[in-house]
C-alpha cells in the first residue's frame, strides 16, 4: 500500500487526467502520472477504465507510469470511506478482458494494487531491480483486486505466501525465475517495441491459469510459523486463507476476495496499523524544521566503542558513511574495531550486505585513540557511560578538535542535553541523538531538541536517521524523554501489581497476550537490571516523598541478580538461556508485601493490561501536554519501534482511543486511588 496526500486523487481529476494514452505505430502507449507513488486513487481508477476503451485498434497497449516508480499501492486516504466506482477488481479485469492485449512496463516499486493491474497484463516487463510484493498485510489487510488469486496461478502458493502473508518484497530478476514477469529490460520503452514487433501468441490470462499443485503440509506449515511471528495480529492469517480460496474457480474466489478486503478495511487491526503507517510519515516531518535545509554528512564520529557505539558505527558504515571511532586507549580502539567488524559479518551472514560491500564499508571506517583525528568530521556522535560530567568532558576534547562548525550528538538515554553542552561554545549545534540498542538494528532514533538547537542542524540529525534508515522522532526534554519515560511508568505500575498480589511470570504472560514482544520483567532481563537502577539511584534526591516506591528492583540488583547475562535476574536462566521462575525471587516479593502491611490478592490478565496500558496514555498525554512530543501519533511510533508495542495495535494513544478514553480515565484512575500521591493525571483524565 502506497501514501497519498489527502484528496490528491481528485485535486489531479480537477486540473488533468491522470492517464494519458499517446499512439506511436500499432503502439498506444498509456502512461499513469499521479505523483507520489501513482496509487490507484478515484482519478487513477476512472482514467485508466477510459484509457481501457481508448487503446482500441491498437496492436498493443504499453502500460507504464511517470516518475520514480510503477503503481505503488492504493491510496489509503480513501479506505475510511465507501467505494467509488469505478472499482479497482473492475478495472483490473478490463484490462485482462481488454481485446488489445497490454503489456506492463515496470520500474520502481509495483505493490499491491498495482502488482494486481500488472498481474493482469498480458506481458510484463521490468526494470533490473524493480520491487515487487502485496504489502496490504501490513496494513491488516488481504488485497482487494484479485492479488491472492492472480498470484499463486502465477508463481505457486509458496512464493504467493511469502509475499502476500509475510509481506516479502522480491526483486525483479527473482520475480523473472518464478514465473511471474517475462523478462528484464534496461530500456523498457525498446523492449516493448521489440514485442510488438513480433507480437507472440497472447497467453493464457492469470485468471485462467490453474494454480500449481501444493501440499497440505505447505499450508499447515506457513499457518503455524505465521502465528508464531504475528503475535495476535490476524492478517498474515487472513491472506493464507484468502491465498487457499485459489484452488476454487477465480469467478468464486475473488468476489470472496474483495468482500472481506472491505470488511477488513473496517477491523481494529487494519485502523491501528493504518495509524501507525501516517503518524510515522508525520513524525519524519515535524513542524521544527519546516523550511530547514539539512547539511551534507560525509564522515561521522562516534566517542565510546562498547555496544552501542559500535552499533551506531555499524549502522553509519552500512549506510556508506566514513566513520572514525574514537576509545581511551589502543587496546580499547583495537576491541572496538573487532566489535564493528564482528557487527558487519554478521550482516553478511544475515544476506544484509555482502563481502565486497562489507570491505567498502570497513575501508571507510578507523578505530582510534586520541580525539585529534575526529578533525574533519561533519558530525560527532558520543556513546560513552551514562555520567553528565564524562559526557561533558568528552564534548570539550571534540569541540576542541573539531571547531565550532561540526555538529555534536550526545546519545544520552536520560541525562538533560543542554546541560551536557552548557560549556561548548556554540550550542546552536548540538542535539541528541538517541539510539536504541542494538543500534545497527533497531530502527527508533529520538532526535532531541534543546533551547538552543538549531532548525538546520535538527533538520541534520533527522536526515542523518533517515539515511541510516532509522524512524526518527522529535524530543523535547525531560527525564527519560518519550520512551524512557514511558517505561519508567509502566515499570512502577507493573511493580505496584507485584507488591499488590501479581508475580513476574503473571505480568509477562497478561503483556505477551496482549501482542508486546516481551513483559516488562522479560525485558528488564534481557536488557539489564543494572541500568535502570543507576537511574532510580540518580533520580532518589528528586522523587516526590509521597510517591509509593517499590524496592524489589533494587533487592535484586544487590543480591547480583543482574539479568539474563549474569543467569539470573527477575527470573533463572539455566544452560538453554530460557527464563525460569525463581522461588528466591518470587520469596522477596512476598517479603516486600508483609514488610509493608499489604494484603496480596490475584490479578486477571484484563486487570494487568487495563492498568498498565492506561499508565502507558496517561504518560503519553502528558508528554504531549508539556510539549515533548508534537503529537500523540509521535508517541505511538516511539512505543511501536522502540518498545516492543505490536504495531497491529497502533500504539498506546491510538488504542486508548480505540478502547475508549473513557475506559483508559476508569483504569488510570483506579491506578492512581491504589498508590495515592504516586501518580499525576493528564489534563484529559
Amino acid at each position: 500500500m502506497s501514501e497519498s496526500r489527502p484528496n490528491a486523487g481528485r485535486e489531479a481529476a480537477a486540473d488533468r487526467s491522470t492517464v494519458t494514452v499517446d499512439r506511436s505505430g500499432e503502439i498506444a502507449w498509456v502512461t499513469i502520472d499521479n505523483p507520489p507513488v501513482n496509487a490507484t486513487s478515484n482519478a487513477v481508477r476512472a482514467d485508466l477504465a477510459a484509457a481501457v476503451k481508448d487503446v482500441q485498434g491498437a496492436r498493443v497497449a504499453a502500460l507504464r507510469c511517470a516518475g520514480r516508480t510503477f503503481i505503488a499501492g492504493g491510496d489509503m486516504s480513501e479506505f475510511d470511506a465507501p467505494p467509488v466506482e469505478p472499482h479497482l477488481p473492475d478495472v483490473v479485469q478490463m484490462v485482462e478482458d481488454s481485446e488489445v492485449p497490454f503489456v506492463a512496463l515496470m520500474h520502481g516499486n509495483v505493490l499491491g494494487g498495482g502488482f494486481e493491474i500488472a498481474m493482469a497484463c498480458a506481458w510484463r516487463i521490468a526494470a533490473p531491480g524493480t520491487g515487487f510484493g502485496l504489502p496490504e498485510v501490513n496494513v491488516g489487510l488481504i488485497p482487494g483486486a484479485g492479488g491472492t488469486q492472480r498470484l499463486p496461478r502465477l508463481v505457486g502458493m509458496e512464493a504467493a505466501i511469502d509475499i502476500a502473508c509475510r509481506g516479502r518484497i522480491v526483486t525483479a530478476e527473482d520475480m523473472l525465475k518464478l514465473g511471474g514477469i517475462d523478462r528484464v529490460a534496461d530500456d523498457l520503452a525498446a523492449a516493448c517495441m521489440e514485442l510488438s514487433a513480433e507480437l507472440p501468441a497472447r497467453p493464457v490470462p492469470a485468471s485462467r491459469r490453474p494454480v500449481p499443485a501444493f501440499s497440505d503440509q505447505l499450508v499447515a506449515e506457513a499457518e503455524k510459523s505465521l502465528r508464531k511471528r504475528a503475535r495476535g495480529q490476524q492478517s498474515p492469517l487472513e491472506n493464507l486463507r484468502a491465498l487457499q480460496w485459489s484452488a476454487a474457480p477465480f469467478e468464486q474466489g475473488q468476489p470472496r476476495e474483495r468482500a472481506r478486503h472491505l470488511e477488513l478495511r473496517r477491523s481494529p487491526e487494519s485502523r491501528a496499523l493504518r495509524h501507525v503507517f501516517f503518524a510515522e510519515r508525520a513524525a519524519a516531518r515535524p513542524e521544527a524544521i519546516a523550511g530547514a535545509t539539512p547539511r551534507d554528512v560525509a564522515r561521522v564520529a562516534i566517542v565510546g566503542g562498547g555496544l552501542m557505539g559500535a552499533g551506531i558505527a555499524a549502522a553509519a558504515l552500512t549506510a556508506g558513511l566514513r566513520v572514525t571511532l574514537i576509545e581511551r586507549d589502543a587496546e580499547a580502539a583495537g576491541a572496538a574495531h573487532e566489535r564493528v567488524s564482528g557487527l558487519l559479518d554478521g550482516a553478511v551472514d544475515r544476506g544484509k550486505m555482502d563481502d565486497a560491500a562489507r570491505d567498502a564499508a570497513l575501508a571507510g571506517f578507523a578505530a582510534v585513540d586520541d580525539y585529534a583525528h575526529a578533525a574533519g568530521a561533519d558530525l560527532a556522535i558520543e556513546a560513552v557511560f551514562e555520567d553528565a560530567a564524562v559526557k561533558r568532558e568528552v564534548f570539550a576534547k571534540l569541540s576542541e578538535a573539531m571547531g565550532e562548525e561540526a555538529i555534536l550528538a550526545t546519545n544520552t538515554s536520560y541525562l538533560d542535553p543542554h546541560d551536557i553542552f552548557r560549556d561548548i561554545p556554540r550550542p546552536d549545534r548540538c542535539l541528541g541523538l538517541h539510539f536504541f540498542s542494538p543500534a545497527n538494528i533497531m530502527k527508533l532514533v529520538e532526535v532531541v531538541q534543546t533551547p538552543d538547537t538549531a532548525a538546520e542542524v535538527l533538520a541534520t540529525g533527522f536526515a542523518l536517521a533517515r539515511r541510516l534508515r532509522k524512524m526518527p522522532v522529535l524530543s523535547g526534554i525531560c527525564d527519560g524523554f518519550i520512551g524512557n519515560r514511558i517505561l519508567s511508568a509502566y515499570r512502577r505500575a507493573a511493580d505496584y501489581l507485584l507488591a499488590d498480589g501479581a508475580l513476574p511470570h503473571e505480568v509477562d504472560a497478561a503483556m505477551r497476550g496482549f501482542g508486546m514482544a516481551m513483559g516488562p520483567y522479560e525485558m528488564q532481563d534481557m536488557a539489564g537490571l543494572q541500568i535502570a537502577w543507576a537511574n532510580r539511584k540518580r533520580q532518589a534526591a528528586t522523587r516526590p516523598a509521597g510517591e509509593r516506591y517499590v524496592a524489589i528492583a533494587d533487592r535484586l540488583c544487590e543480591m547480583g541478580r543482574l539479568g539474563r547475562r549474569s543467569g539470573k535476574g527477575w527470573y533463572d536462566y539455566g544452560d538453554d538461556g530460557k527464563p525460569q521462575r525463581s522461588t528466591e525471587v518470587e520469596a522477596l516479593i512476598e517479603a516486600h508485601s508483609r514488610e509493608h502491611g499489604l494484603a496480596r490478592r490475584s490479578f486477571a490478565e484484563e486487570e494487568i493490561t487495563g492498568r498498565l496500558l492506561a499508565v502507558m496514555a496517561n504518560e503519553g498525554l502528558r508528554i504531549v501536554e508539556e510539549d515533548i512530543a508534537e503529537r500523540p501519533g509521535d508517541i505511538d511510533v516511539v512505543e511501536v519501534h522502540g518498545y516492543g508495542f505490536p504495531r497491529w495495535r497502533g500504539g498506546p494513544m491510538h488504542h486508548a482511543s480505540e478502547v475508549g478514553w473513557d475506559v483508559t480515565r476508569r483504569n488510570m484512575h483506579l491506578v492512581a486511588e491504589e498508590s495515592p500521591g504516586s501518580w499525576g493525571l493528564a489534563s484529559k483524565l
